[in-house]
């Protein structure tokens, strides 16, 4: 490949980035686009949606750029928490090393390339990009201790930086312990594996166990259950208030009265599925609902009228708005059990089959919860399997259901499953790299040659289409990789996308950089590894041969990707289609908010970091464009977190690590190559001066695990202890034990507190007639009786009351 190539492909990313960038400029300052490119701010703050039309709306502008450049950390804190401030400390560091790399490889070691060799050289843009990496310096050269110089250089910069954000993001980490409110998930303890007994329940074990080992610091429990019709009828009328919401959203212009339903109960019997009652619901017909609409209320008050028919025969009194209830079926509440509809059935074997495996276990302090959660429970290791709880909005409920002992099977399958698939990956790689060799190309597609004559084809050909479709063929792995982490039993939806990260990690590592690098035949790729200490020598030949290939995909993935995540182009189509096409108006929920992708974001970030460091003192020229990259990756990103993407959980920057062993891994590898280059090249004293730095790299590294990394598995009991005295001495221990009771609820719906169903159950009662009365007073001789309310999270009540009012 030549220059002209090379800058084919800059000019097609440049126009790519300047139009996308342009037109995401102009699109988020129109209103419809606001749930797009504010779904942040539009669930923090109010956002006014009737601007009056300016032409400023149609003109370009870089004001987005100023207000992500003057974004303060507290702001980036407060808006997405400690992950995405740990997260733009990666750019940072990004930034810094290859700024001191580009520095010292650009301006010393490129002329060294340039003119290693006598020969006469063609114009710059005629010049093939080979003649400026190491490859071009002649065997025996005395120039070689530069690159040695540069590669010291780089190697102490990026161990000095590592340094101090693995000591910032410590400290930053425990800050976030101490200084937040108090977290749920300090005082609780995940049990799985709880071991069956025919006498009693789960939750009797859980109860009889910890009572008796721990009988000073067990507060209570909340056991797993298994997701069945509740789940089913939560998601069905969380579907029916968004479809009335949208009715009520055009109703609401009518200004005319409706009446819903006259009969003495407040329930869902109003929404008649007869095409008469459907008609006659408003006294004009101005405003007739969509045959769409009909089918969906038509639908769901059939599956409505499915299940009040099954519980009709239950005669189970309660209420959803002072009535009886017809269509919800009524959960008792006993002191020992939730699930457990009468005293009698809490020591039957079936009781069993609705309770998991699992639980959920209060402590009085966080010192005795991490006590708990790091001792060996029982002396069979798979029984009584506590670990911390992830924060209430972490958890990944589905997989809690499974049992314990299919953990490391699932983990063994999954495993063998992402080698399967990374090795499948091998073909399209392959198919890639044949395009990058014109004259193969030509051999195989003979066809070809009249078009590949053509300067322009030919620099399309090799310099930029090979990039796209690699970037289009991993577009599929990070999908793979989320569904593999959710088959292998991750209890956190944390936990489930550092996994799918790390999957997707050492993918790109292995498909983009050592495939593409050991490029041919896959019997060829694999044999290259047949012996070890050829390993050096192979990729020391490679690399250098490769380094344009690298180049144009840190355009094409880097740059042309930062543009497509900017625009969300796909939330813009699917907000387009909801709009113009469906007619639906109304903002979406919080529920439809984006979490910020970590599991592909900081594997692009690493590999890019790994293709820097390998090429710097290889290939020089990839520096600045990775240097633009990075830049604009600064931008783009503060941009996505200050607006866009919405923090559920926080990890407490737990991927940070993984960031360091990867860097670690990206300079030793380097140091590898190197070592294998000035071995090749015949320079002694450049490989003698390049082995004492492997050692030290990797002493470095070790000085970091010991030091840093246990902050980042385990929390220190002498920060625990502290906050523990320090609730006791505010006298905080009541309220953190109410919050407790409530925080970790698997159905968010469903009300277990009784004075809260009952408040909701008293705002319902005004104008009913006796028959609410008499239900009234039959459940008075049932105190513990809890209902289903829809005002929990989600949506409320009140709303869902409003909304029938106004349907139609």
């Amino acid at each position: 490949m030549d220059i002209g190539a090379l800058l084919t492909s800059a000019g097609i990313n440049i126009a790519i980035c300047v139009v996308l960038l342009s037109l995401y400029s102009i699109l988020r300052k129109q209103p419809s686009n606001v749930s797009v490119y504010f779904m942040r701010r539009l669930i923090s703050e109010p956002i006014k949606h009737s601007d009056p039309f300016r032409f400023e709306r149609l003109v370009p502008s870089a004001s987005w750029i100023v207000r992500a450049w003057q974004a303060t950390n507290e702001e980036i804190l407060a808006a997405g928490g400690v992950d995405a401030l740990v997260f733009l400390r990666i750019v940072v560091f990004s930034i810094r090393v290859f700024i001191i790399a580009a520095m010292i490889c650009v301006f010393l070691l490129l002329p060294v390339n340039y003119y290693g060799q006598e020969m006469q050289h063609k114009q710059i843009h005629s010049e093939s990009l080979e003649v400026f990496t190491i490859g071009n310096v002649k065997e025996g050269s005395k120039w070689f201790w530069t690159h040695c110089l540069a590669l010291y250089v780089i190697s102490c910069s990026a161990c000095v930086l590592l340094h101090f954000e693995y000591k910032n993001i410590t400290k930053m980490r425990l800050a976030h312990i101490t200084g937040s409110p108090v977290n749920p998930s300090h005082f609780t303890v995940l049990v799985r594996s709880i071991p069956c007994s025919q006498n009693h329940s789960y939750s009797k074990s859980v109860e009889d166990f910890f009572s008796t080992y721990y009988p000073a610091s067990y507060v209570s429990h909340q056991m797993v259950y298994r997701a069945g019709r509740v789940d089913k009828l939560m998601k069905d009328a969380e579907k029916m208030y968004r479809m009335l919401k949208t009715i009520e959203s055009t109703t609401k212009k009518s200004y005319m009265p409706c009446c819903l339903c006259g009969k003495s109960t407040h329930s869902f019997e109003a929404l008649n599925n007869d095409a008469e009652s459907v008609e006659i619901k408003t006294s004009s017909d101005e405003l007739q609902p969509s045959q769409r609409e009909k089918k969906d209320v038509e639908k769901i008050y059939r599956k409505l009228k499915t299940i009040e028919t099954q519980n009709k025969m239950s005669s189970t009194p309660g209420c959803l708005c002072g009535g009886i209830m017809h269509y919800f079926k009524m959960l008792k509440k006993e002191a020992e059990s939730v699930e457990c509809k009468t005293s009698s059935d809490r020591s039957q074997p079936s009781q069993t089959g609705k309770e998991r495996p699992a639980a959920f276990v209060f402590f009085r302090t966080r010192y005795a919860a991490i006590v708990a959660a790091q001792v060996l429970q029982s002396s069979n290791p798979m029984l009584w399997v506590t670990q911390l709880a992830p924060e209430p909005n972490d958890v990944y409920w589905s997989n809690l259901s499974i049992p314990y002992k299919q953990v490391w099977l699932r983990k063994i399958a999954t495993l063998l499953g992402a080698f399967v698939f990374m090795f499948v990956f091998l073909a399209p790689v392959t198919f890639v790299q044949g395009l990058t060799q014109l004259d193969q190309l030509r051999q195989t597609f003979p066809f070809l040659k009249g078009i590949l004559k053509q300067k322009f084809m030919n620099q399309l050909v090799t310099g930029y289409l090979p990039s796209v479709i690699l970037m289009l063929f991993m577009y599929a792995v990070p999908p793979t990789m989320m569904l593999f982490s959710t088959i292998e039993g991750n209890v956190s939806h944390s936990e489930r996308k550092k996994s799918a990260g790390i999957k997707v990690l050492y993918f790109t590592i292995w498909n983009v950089f050592f495939v593409n690098v050991l490029s041919g035949s896959i019997i060829r790729q694999l044999s290259v590894f047949s012996s070890f200490r050829d390993i050096p020598t192979q990729l020391a030949k490679a690399v250098p041969t490769q380094a344009t290939f690298f180049t144009t995909y840190v355009l094409t993935s880097g740059w042309a990707s930062l543009s497509c995540e900017v625009i969300q182009l796909f939330p813009l189509l699917c907000n387009g289609f909801r709009r113009f096409i469906l007619r639906r108006q109304e903002e979406p929920c919080s529920n439809h908010a984006l979490t910020f992708p970590h599991h592909t974001e900081i594997p692009r970030l690493l590999l890019f970091g790994l293709l820097g460091f390998t090429c710097s003192i290889m290939a020089p020229l990839i520096l600045p464009f990775l240097l633009v990259y990075f830049f604009l990756a600064f931008l783009v990103y503060r941009n996505q977190i200050l607006n866009v993407y919405v923090p559920k959980y926080e990890s407490g920057g737990q991927f940070w690590p993984v960031v360091h062993n990867t860097t670690i891994f990206s300079l030793v590898l380097t140091q590898v190559i190197a070592l294998g280059v000035f071995g090749i090249k015949r320079s002694p004293v450049a490989s003698g001066f390049t082995i004492p730095l492997i050692f030290l790299t990797l002493l470095f590294n070790e000085y970091c695990r010991q030091r840093f990394s246990p902050v980042f598995k385990r929390s220190p009991a002498q920060v625990l202890i502290e906050m523990d005295k320090q609730d006791e001495n505010w006298g905080r221990a009541e309220e953190i034990y109410k919050l407790l009771r409530t925080a970790y609820c698997q159905f968010p719906l469903l009300s277990l507190d009784l004075s809260t169903s009952q408040e909701l159950s008293m705002a319902g009662n005004s104008g009913q007639n006796k028959d609410e009365g008499s239900s009234k007073d039959q459940e008075s001789h049932n105190p513990g009786m809890v209902v289903l309310v829809l005002a929990a999270d989600s949506f409320h009540l009140q709303s869902i009351s409003n909304c029938l009012n106004l349907y139609l």
